[in-house]
């Protein structure tokens, strides 16, 4: 019986993007599964008390962040391009219709691509919202009633809970055994710890 490697992201989160263009095949590699936790950057930090500034609002980590994450999707081979908004909550609530639809690798790779691979689209659009659940084969209507729904808030609430009981300050992050891993860079050290620990 496969192993679960818990993953915590936000989708308004590049650098989990650009993990999630190579984690699930490094698990399915060594026989490992994913658990899909979403999460809330913001409020993250703040319960780990981290009360810093964001990103944007520091120049001079913004313009070697962003030499970064070109960088990173180059190494990979995959594009990379901003989104117009970056308004998660509705969503990032999503990812619990995906749970329940038994879709929801199809809907994190799904979700992560148009917003940074293919780009310039507004995570809290409608029109992107009706997009994601179309070509996924959903019924818009039912999604976006779900998405707007006070059981998605409640579930969403309840994910960030969990997700800082559990010790997590950033995206991406993922955990197994007592191991803790922070952000796409640290892939390889995964391997390492996957190649020497044998799922099943």
């Amino acid at each position: 019986m496969s192993r679960e490697i818990e993953f915590y992201f936000d989708f308004i989160s590049p650098f989990s993007y650009l993990a999630i263009t190579q984690l699930p095949q490094l698990a399915k590699k060594y026989g490992y599964s994913l658990n899909y936790n979403i999460m809330d950057i913001p409020t993250a930090k703040l319960a780990a008390g981290n009360y810093g500034p964001s990103n944007q609002k520091v120049k001079p980590k913004i313009r070697a962040l962003m030499q970064d994450l070109n960088r990173w999707a180059e190494h990979y081979g995959v594009p990379f391009a901003f989104p117009s908004g970056m308004v998660g909550k509705r969503i990032n609530a999503g990812t619990f219709f995906a749970i329940d639809q038994g879709d929801v690798e199809e809907y994190v790779v799904k979700v992560f691509h148009e917003l940074w691979g293919v780009g310039g689209q507004d995570a809290n659009d409608d029109s992107f919202l009706t997009k994601i659940a179309n070509d996924i084969g959903w019924d818009s209507g039912e999604f976006l009633d779900f998405v707007n729904s006070d059981v998605a808030a409640n579930r969403f609430e309840q994910s960030r809970i969990k997700a800082h009981s559990a010790g997590v300050y950033g995206a991406p992050m993922m955990m197994l055994d007592d191991q803790i891993w922070w952000g796409n860079d640290r892939l390889m050290f995964i391997e390492e710890y996957l190649q020497s620990h044998p799922a099943s």
